[in-house]
């Protein structure tokens, strides 16, 4: 059963508050039955925004000398009383003894109650069941990110400029604040480590130029100067809570 809530929002008079987090179970399992892979949306990275759902894919691979039988709901767990349950799995042998089982949970900014204290390094509980009987269970079967989305941009001007002269390269970085009211938004991202990257208008290869970090509101600024025709971009290479992303690259002509 889905649980749709994650943390808690209070926004005036109105309190809504998140489904208790399960309590913990101790690991168990009975057999030869092992869980050797887990995968969390093809790289163990959920990004989520402010405005688009976002299905979340959890696909586990377990083996017994037997074969699987089927699987549990997987529990998704993170920090902030952060909790999702996926549907029914569905398992699908790779051989005599080993299948992956595959489930999903759609998270919706715009429905679900999403606490930014939530983001962070989250776990999957799994429970696998063998043809045999055996079994295993294990509350960290695996780790995946549960990420705040985040926005670049870059604007390099004047345009267009002589060569030699002082180019101002500004941006902005931003990421969601899941309890903005009356509903989620994008707010600057302070005090973030942010690379400047330039390629030729003739190549495809962007080389870092220098590192700068986004001011108390997430903006971004500084000069370089003039040299060739091609383009400016800034590189967030993101947080544990907050999602990598690359602004737009922008171009300068240099005359």
């Amino acid at each position: 059963m889905r649980i749709r809530a994650i943390g808690a929002v209070v926004t005036g008079a109105l309190a809504l508050s998140a489904f208790a987090v399960p309590a913990a179970q101790a690991d168990g399992s009975q057999g030869d039955t092992k869980i050797t892979k887990v995968v969390v949306d093809g790289d163990n990275k959920v990004s989520v925004g402010t405005s688009a759902a976002k299905t979340i894919k959890v696909s586990i691979t377990a083996t017994d000398n037997s074969g699987i039988a089927g699987a549990e709901e997987f529990d998704l767990i993170g920090p902030g009383n952060g909790y999702l349950s996926t549907g029914k799995p569905t398992c699908t042998a790779a051989s005599a003894t080993t299948s992956t089982c595959t489930a999903s949970v759609t998270v919706d900014p715009k429905v679900d109650y999403l606490a930014n204290a939530s983001a962070g390094k989250w776990y999957v509980g799994a429970w696998i069941d063998a043809k045999d009987e055996d079994y295993v269970w294990m509350e960290k079967a695996g780790s995946f990110l549960f990420q705040r989305a985040a926005t670049l941009t870059a604007n390099a001007s004047p345009e267009p400029v002589k060569k030699g002269k002082t180019i101002t390269v500004t941006g902005k970085l931003s990421r969601a604040n899941w309890e903005a009211y009356p509903a989620p938004k994008y707010a600057g991202y302070s005090g973030q480590s942010v690379k400047l990257q330039f390629r030729k208008k003739s190549s495809s290869t962007y080389t870092t130029v220098k590192t700068i970090k986004s001011n108390s509101t997430g903006n971004l600024s500084t000069t370089v100067t003039a040299s060739v025709d091609g383009y400016y971009r800034y590189v967030f290479a993101g947080t544990t809570t907050t999602a990598a992303v690359n602004a737009t690259g922008d171009l300068i002509d240099v005359q």
